[in-house]
């Protein structure tokens, strides 16, 4: 499942679909699917940029602090998230931040 694409041309990366397979690598729903919560998630993870940078330098202790307190909202039934999209959209803000990722619980 080399990067899930069709004719919009929307590349899944590998860690995404990872999230949504089991371990035979068998996705748990449909490609369409798949496609509209990878495009929730890196959306939310990109809309998270400002944020994450204004809570940073407005007074939080500390880069690992910003992520948690994310993760903790994302985490929470409200978001509409399952857990491990919620962790992956942190740590795609991670990697969009250039920080350091925490170890996120499951």
């Amino acid at each position: 499942m080399q990067g899930m694409y069709d004719d919009n041309q929307i590349l899944i990366p590998p860690s995404f679909i990872a999230i949504h397979s089991d371990a035979r690598g068998r996705l748990g729903l449909p490609v369409a699917e798949l496609r509209v919560r990878y495009e929730l998630c890196e959306d939310l993870a990109q809309q998270l940029v400002e944020q994450a940078g204004q809570l940073y330098h407005g007074g939080a202790r500390s880069e690992e602090g910003v992520l948690l307190g994310m993760h903790a909202g994302l985490a929470s039934a409200d978001s509409g998230l399952a857990g491990p999209e919620a962790r992956w959209v942190v740590q795609r803000l991670a990697e969009l931040l250039q920080w350091p990722c925490p170890l996120l619980a499951p």
